[in-house]
């Protein structure tokens, strides 16, 4: 028997170690990478930032805000003339409220008719982010060693102005004093109305407002502002996209799927199954478990019941916040924001990688002096991605944004997009479907067909999720992507952004 063993264990050894073996070099894994690369790449609507269209501002204050695209610090490539600073939110020569934009001109095969206007969330996040990070000409992502082209970038669609907003986030400079989403919306079409004066030349493009996250609340709070304000600005507003965005009650969009969202990701979170149990146990009692199969239905049977007797979690149902505490022990690096994260933690150039802030060895990339000439920011201040101080100062006395002006914003626009990352956690997908299905747009409730799996074609990759389209609302779910879609998904937002602009018929 024993000599049996060793004839076995010999032959399987000369499996391994002999010329049969299978042997992947890394030069053979990187040509397989390649070639995989290349379908991200569709023919020709997507490009690295070349030499942009020319756009000649006559005003002569626009020269104040010129940004030489081959000065910008660590960036060791020419992006092109950009403008950026502080503009006013009124015409009043005493006004110190001020925002901060930066403004690029599209690319080579850019729109010169559009313009899309963008604002990360918060409430107080800096849209320095979104254009560092997400949809900007270069890119500076995470974990990575220096800026690079962004080949995804929105530029390649259209002018894209990006504005830190509400007065108190990044460099916007003032006294914060807005009580509510109509302030905020009114401050943001005063800075605009002063930008346009400045720049006139983009006078009577169509707009498109983006945002993600809190922004679910800022842009159909501004749009709506727009529609019902029609003379208040020289543009032709045609749409919204929001990503991740808050749109309803935290209990919906955090609370109720969360146990869902674990067993859907059971490996990624690799709980116990004794902890699995008290999870589902808890959900019972909370009224969260089949809650979505019983009330968020195609089409719905009415307006749905909120789990308890609050819209927020009430005592012992605060099962967000048990799962992330769990997951933070098992997971130090665990990250809301998307799930698959793990230890260590990637160094961040703006010192907000995950879950938490990153102390960093050096100044955060906008807090740096260097770059604060550059693109004439305050050199007084201390930028932080995400603002310690209270945008709102008494809090955001708003409604969600679906119970009140989204329903409206979706009427009055060409086309309206929602879109969601599938592997977010901060606010989970599902809830999404939840507020949609209460919400009452063009004479009817809810989408009245089911969402079809596998349903969202991304060009040369094939099914990256689900897509739904009704009475000119789509909404959009991205497999792997986390709460910032275009940073860990960029060519599916690129698509949604080509659809939102009519560049093509379906997203």
């Amino acid at each position: 028997m024993f000599s049996k063993i060793c004839v076995a264990l010999l032959a399987a050894t000369s499996v391994f170690s002999g010329t049969d073996a299978r042997q992947v070099r890394k030069s053979e894994v990187h040509s397989r990478q390649v070639e995989a690369a290349k379908r991200w790449r569709t023919s020709g609507q997507i490009l690295k930032r070349a030499t942009p269209q020319n756009i000649t501002f006559k005003n002569p204050k626009a020269s104040q805000f010129f940004v030489d695209g081959t000065t910008i610090p660590e960036v060791d490539f020419d992006i092109g003339p950009s403008w950026s600073g502080l503009m006013p939110i009124s015409a009043n020569q005493n006004e110190t409220r001020k925002l901060f934009f930066w403004f690029f001109p599209p690319g080579p095969e850019g729109s010169l008719d559009d313009l899309i206007f963008w604002t990360n969330g918060g409430p107080g996040c800096s849209s320095l982010e979104g254009l560092l990070q997400e949809n900007g000409p270069f890119q500076w992502g995470v974990g990575q060693a220096k800026p690079v082209q962004n080949e995804f970038s929105w530029t390649n669609l259209s002018s894209v102005l990006w504005v830190e907003q509400p007065v108190g986030t990044g460099f916007s400079q003032g006294t914060p004093n807005i009580r509510n989403e109509d302030d905020l919306a009114e401050q943001l079409v005063g800075f605009m109305q002063q930008f346009l004066e400045v720049f006139s030349e983009l006078k009577n493009k169509k707009l498109y407002l983006t945002g993600e996250s809190y922004a679910g609340t800022y842009v159909p709070y501004i749009a709506n502002y727009i529609y019902t304000h029609p003379t208040a600005l020289p543009l032709s507003l045609q749409g919204i996209w929001i990503a991740d965005p808050v749109l309803g009650w935290d209990v919906v969009q955090e609370q109720i799927p969360a146990v869902a969202f674990v067993h859907k990701y059971e490996h990624v979170f690799a709980f116990n199954q004794t902890f699995m149990k008290q999870l589902d146990q808890l959900a019972i009692t909370c009224n969260y478990t089949g809650y979505i199969e019983k009330h968020a239905t195609y089409p719905p049977k009415g307006l749905l019941p909120l789990p308890g007797r609050s819209t927020s979690a009430e005592r012992g149902c605060d099962l967000w916040d048990v799962i992330f505490d769990a997951a933070f022990r098992i997971n130090p690096a665990f990250n809301i924001y998307r799930i698959f994260d793990t230890y260590p933690v990637l160094w961040d150039v703006l010192g907000f990688p995950g879950s938490f802030p990153q102390i960093q060895l050096a100044p955060l990339y906008f807090d740096r002096d260097d770059v604060k000439k550059a693109i004439h920011a305050p050199t007084n201040v201390n930028w932080a991605e995400c603002s310690d101080i209270n945008v709102f100062p008494h809090g955001d006395a708003s409604l969600p944004s679906s119970f009140t002006v989204l329903p409206n914003v979706i009427e009055k626009s060409n086309r309206s997009v929602i879109v969601h990352g599938l592997a977010d956690f901060i606010l989970i997908a599902e809830g999404a479907r939840i507020v949609i299905q209460n919400m009452t747009w063009g004479g009817k409730q809810g989408f009245q067909t089911p969402i079809a799996n596998d349903s969202f074609l991304v060009d040369g990759v094939g099914a990256l999720g689900n897509a739904h389209t009704e009475r000119g609302l789509t909404y959009l779910e991205v497999a792997l992507s986390g709460h910032m879609v275009p940073q860990y998904s960029p060519l599916a937002a690129f698509q949604s952004m080509q659809y939102l602009m009519g560049f093509r018929a379906t997203p």
